[in-house]
């Protein structure tokens, strides 16, 4: 489906893995090419550590590629895409002791790979970091993101006798 920058923000603020773990869009820019988010720490996503749970930081940035990406596929006329999150790797660097902040930012050359990969065999594969910080600038987490999109107006092609699988 596609959205404007103000209704996927709101869709993202009520989906209630974000909503109830106090995970909140703070702003999607209008080629969405970017997106702020802010982890609220609040009881009902503290750990018994007294601080932000493993869980909700890595629930906050799950989907955000996917959704980017897909959003802009959509204006370039490329409507008929799966996405989601392939693989994660996330490092717990130091504990979220206060609300957190991440941004988003998909750059140029992130952006004309991944419209060749889509265009030129109909799938994307492709990993994405994002750095969640403190509200006092300290690096608290790092997370390595691999997406798969796939268009699927392109057809993947008939197996043939070289390229079947052998058992």
């Amino acid at each position: 489906m596609q959205l404007s920058p103000k209704a996927l923000k709101w869709v993202l603020r009520f989906y209630p893995p974000f909503f109830f773990q106090r995970i909140w869009v703070k702003r999607v820019y209008p080629d969405f090419r970017q997106l702020d988010m802010k982890i609220h720490k609040s009881l009902l996503n503290r750990n018994s550590n007294g601080t932000i749970f493993g869980g909700t930081i890595f629930a906050a940035i799950d989907p955000i590629h996917t959704l980017l990406f897909d959003q802009i596929f959509r204006r370039k006329g490329i409507k008929r895409t799966v996405t989601w999150l392939k693989s994660a790797r996330i490092e717990y660097l130091k504990p979220g002791r206060k609300s957190l902040y991440f941004s988003v930012r998909i750059s140029d050359e992130e952006l004309n790979r991944a419209l060749q990969a889509i265009t030129e065999s109909g799938k994307l594969v492709q990993t994405f970091e994002v750095l969640i910080y403190d509200a006092n600038d300290t690096l608290c987490a790092r997370s390595a993101n691999e997406i798969y999109i796939r268009d699927l107006s392109v057809k993947e092609p008939l197996p043939t006798s070289d390229n079947k699988l052998q058992i």
